[in-house]
């Protein structure tokens, strides 16, 4: 995380994701003050074309104190980038993205990834709570009594003989299989969650969310970017 000093000021808060880069601006209590704005990732996402992007998309908003990331990969504490399997990680591997993007946008930064920034916006902060995001990729995180976890990419476990979770239910699985087949294959999925994890409560986040077409149990929840966004507020509490 950067080092530089905080206020208690307002948060430009970003989501980067493997197709779109979301953002808005919100109070030091999580409430959204600017309209929710987004773009295309960049194509091929290098470092550069990724900080270039952001800065595109913060001159959307004005009168922001500090910056929130929720980021597609592995993120070490000292905001370097470890893994962008989503991104392409041989690129971004030792990136501190967090030091250059401070000196790009001349605020405070700090940067989770992006699974455990929703899940700061939407847990209810009681008890053991699991976090997926379906989008291209498989995200997780894990909370408990409302703190973070350390992170895990689940995504990249392998769920069959030749499959990570990723290949198995992220986006190129969803068009190569459709959607009805897709299903089943969560329903595999999260059966095994349950199995494995024990969690009190489940929220399924991500684009691809919506496309479950199944009944999901009491304590599965669905929740929109737009609520996960709200945890841009929590990574400053």
């Amino acid at each position: 995380m950067s080092q530089v000093s905080t206020t208690d000021g307002t948060i430009l808060a970003f989501d980067i994701g493997g197709s779109n880069l979301k953002a808005t601006v919100l109070s030091p209590t999580g409430e959204r003050l600017q309209e929710y704005k987004k773009t295309p990732t960049p194509n091929p996402c290098t470092p550069a074309a990724m900080i270039a992007a952001l800065k595109g998309l913060a001159g959307n908003f004005e009168g922001f104190d500090k910056v929130s990331v929720g980021f597609p990969g592995y993120v070490q504490r000292d905001g370097v980038v470890k893994t962008a399997p989503n991104l392409g990680t041989d690129l971004w591997a030792g990136v501190n993205l967090v030091e250059r993007l401070s000196e790009t946008l001349q605020k405070p930064v700090r940067m989770v990834n992006d699974a455990d920034l929703q899940g700061l916006g939407v847990v209810s902060g009681e008890g053991l709570e699991l976090v997926i995001t379906l989008g291209t990729g498989f995200g997780t995180a894990f909370l408990l009594n409302g703190r973070l976890l350390p992170h895990l990419e689940i995504g990249q476990h392998p769920f069959t003989k030749n499959k990570s979770y990723d290949g198995y239910v992220g986006e190129q699985a969803f068009q190569e299989v459709g959607e009805e087949h897709w299903n089943e294959r969560m329903k595999k999925v999260l059966a095994t969650l349950k199995t494995v994890f024990n969690y009190d409560r489940l929220y399924i986040g991500g684009g691809n969310a919506k496309k479950l077409n199944f009944a999901l149990e009491e304590n599965m929840t669905l929740v929109s970017n737009k609520d996960g966004i709200k945890g841009g507020a929590r990574l400053w509490a």
